[in-house]
């Protein structure tokens, strides 16, 4: 049996990249994936001190998590394409219009890299030569 130290030492673990990841990152779903990753880490502790304490709460609240957690990666993803539609980015720095009013806009100091010149996205290859439509047998 694994000590109950080792479990919390791995969700603290878990935690703290996610943390870390959600701080410096600028893109809208690295950010969400560590947030993800942090509520991993918290889930992991939960069922560690369920399995200490010899009760199920811990794991039920564990599975209410991952509940929650699936609604809003539905949720985010449904957010994360209506953004880039209409911008063309998932930069956090580029939507200083979603603050609240009254909120000064927060100056970013390292500027986004310029658009790459062209088409806005790569053209597709072409799938390969279009068959040749089959003749429907005549049933007698």
């Amino acid at each position: 049996m694994i000590p109950l130290p080792h479990y919390l030492a791995v969700g603290a673990i878990l935690f703290c990249l996610g943390l870390i990841g959600f701080l410096t990152r600028r893109n809208l779903i690295v950010m969400f994936l560590s947030a993800e990753l942090m509520l991993q880490g918290v889930a992991i502790n939960f069922v560690a001190f369920s399995r200490h304490h010899g009760n199920l709460h811990g794991q039920v609240f564990t599975l209410f998590v991952i509940a929650v957690a699936a609604c809003e990666a539905g949720i985010a993803l449904a957010l994360f394409l209506t953004l880039y539609r209409r911008a063309r980015s998932l930069d956090v720095s580029v939507w200083q219009a979603l603050r609240e009013p009254g909120l000064p806009a927060v100056v970013d100091p390292e500027p986004l890299p310029p658009a790459p010149p062209g088409a806005p996205l790569p053209p597709l290859a072409p799938a390969g030569v279009e068959p040749a439509p089959r003749e429907e047998p005549t049933h007698v």
